[in-house]
């Protein structure tokens, strides 16, 4: 079994985040990059599915070379090797088309991903891959079994849990609950030096759509007490002020 997990380069969750370039352009200067959380859960499963021999977890990312200790990090964790598309993922679309390229030629029993990454949120990039590589697309999945020929996968709807079963190559976008994440430990750190990363380069392909202007939330307000007699004043403030009723 050849399982490959998609790897986003995000910002430390407890990163001030900035802009450049009249607010076009995100500022990296001084800025913490980390896995992005929820492709660590997908790692920690396809590394879980593989264990005893079973099969071999490939990660992919979309970068340039200074994702290059992100990718590490992921092979610290227990992946055997990686991939590096050199490019700046402009957009989930241009993301999602080099990862199903790469993933054409190799042969992959099934592609994992997170649920979306944390800085853009779009949690597109699953569904953009299985349409490209004409595959199932199943999204924010909360539970994933293999028996060797078919997945039986688990994900929340509205009222209940939805189970489907795969036979064949499949997308999967993980959400919390499939795995735990894994921490590196020494032995792992260490073999993560040696382990192989190939960089590939990327595929043409058209921008559709570009960033305009990025915008910071407003700051928030200063905190009003209302007496607790006062009620009248506190529904007129609810409803003229914070608009939720």
């Amino acid at each position: 079994m050849k399982i490959l997990v998609c790897i986003s380069n995000v910002p430390d969750t407890t990163t001030k985040i900035t802009f450049t370039n009249d607010n076009t352009q995100f500022n990296a200067s001084g800025v913490q990059f980390i896995v992005n959380p929820y492709d660590e859960i997908a790692l920690s499963r396809a590394i879980e599915l593989c264990e005893g021999g079973k099969g071999t977890v490939t990660v992919i990312n979309v970068g340039e070379s200074n994702t290059d200790p992100t990718i590490r990090k992921a092979l610290a964790i227990g992946a055997d090797d990686a991939v590096r598309v050199d490019a700046f993922p402009r957009d989930a679309y241009f993301t999602a088309f080099q990862i199903a390229q790469y993933a054409k030629s190799n042969d992959f029993d099934m592609i994992l991903c997170g649920r979306e990454s944390i800085d853009y949120n779009g949690s597109q990039v699953a569904a953009m891959i299985g349409e490209f590589m004409e595959i199932p697309s199943i999204s924010i999945i909360k539970k994933l079994d293999f028996d060797g020929t078919t997945a039986t996968i688990e994900r929340e709807i509205e009222g209940g849990k939805e189970i489907v079963s795969v036979t064949g190559k499949f997308v999967a976008s993980c959400a919390e609950g499939t795995a735990e994440a894994k921490i590196p430990n020494m032995r792992g750190i260490m073999s993560a030096r040696t382990k192989p990363l190939e960089v590939v380069a990327a595929q043409e392909i058209e921008a559709l759509a570009k960033i305009t202007k990025f915008e910071t939330p407003a700051p928030r307000g200063a905190v009003k007490l209302i007496p607790a007699e006062n009620s009248e004043e506190l529904i007129n403030l609810l409803h003229t002020e914070a608009k939720v009723i």
